[in-house]
């Protein structure tokens, strides 16, 4: 009669426990047909699967190149950033030149006036009805920045005889044909004469000296 053989104790339990965990793992995790225990995690099917729907092919977004760099197919490099624009209120490394400073007016003044010059030409002279006497003329200018205001005019008067010998010279006095304005031009004419018996028949008078003071 065969014998069953038990052991006892805290051995005996642990024994059966194990035994026990065993059983369920066997259960829970199935046969795998080939008299083994799975461990660990399945290994993937090499088999691959075909796709039973339509498929659409949608291409990956390719990265932009950075600005400056070369493309893939060799072509021109693009153009560089333009550089920041300063930022406000910083200073250019380019100096601007100033303006020019505006030219001051200048004021108008006034010369002082320069007094009168006056000058005159040669006596033009003219016979009259009377041997003794005779029209002279005179042409004045006044050259300078005022008028003559007043003056006179003195005249030598030779009297010559039938032989053409100058015999004696009379002077005379006149007044200057005044005003005589600045830069102007003035003609006039005296009939200049001397004494009758100065003159006797077949004599004649010439006014040849002309001076003037004028003021």
């Amino acid at each position: 009669m065969p014998r069953s053989t038990w052991t006892a104790g805290r051995r005996g339990a642990l024994l059966g426990a194990s035994a026990a965990v065993l059983c369920a793992t066997l259960t829970a995790c199935g046969d795998t047909g080939d008299g083994y225990v799975a461990v660990g995690p399945p290994r993937p099917s090499t088999t691959a699967v075909r796709p039973t729907g339509s498929v659409t092919l949608v291409p990956l977004d390719t990265p932009t190149p950075p600005e400056g760099s070369k493309s893939p197919s060799g072509g021109a490099t693009s153009a560089p950033a333009p550089a920041p624009s300063p930022p406000t209120g910083a200073k250019s490394g380019r100096s601007s030149a100033p303006s020019p400073s505006p030219t001051p007016t200048a004021v108008p003044t006034t010369a002082p006036a320069t007094p009168a010059a006056l000058t005159w030409g040669d006596p033009a002279r003219r016979a009259t009805d009377h041997r003794w006497c005779e029209d002279v003329t005179l042409t004045f200018r006044n050259s300078g920045g005022t008028a003559v205001r007043s003056g006179t005019v003195a005249f030598g008067t030779h009297i010559i005889g039938a032989l053409g010998i100058d015999w004696a010279t009379i002077g005379s006095t006149e007044q200057l044909p005044v005003p005589i304005a600045a830069h102007a031009r003035e003609d006039h004419t005296w009939t200049v004469c001397v004494d009758a018996w100065r003159v006797p028949l077949g004599m004649h008078i010439e006014t040849r000296d002309v001076s003037v003071e004028w003021h």
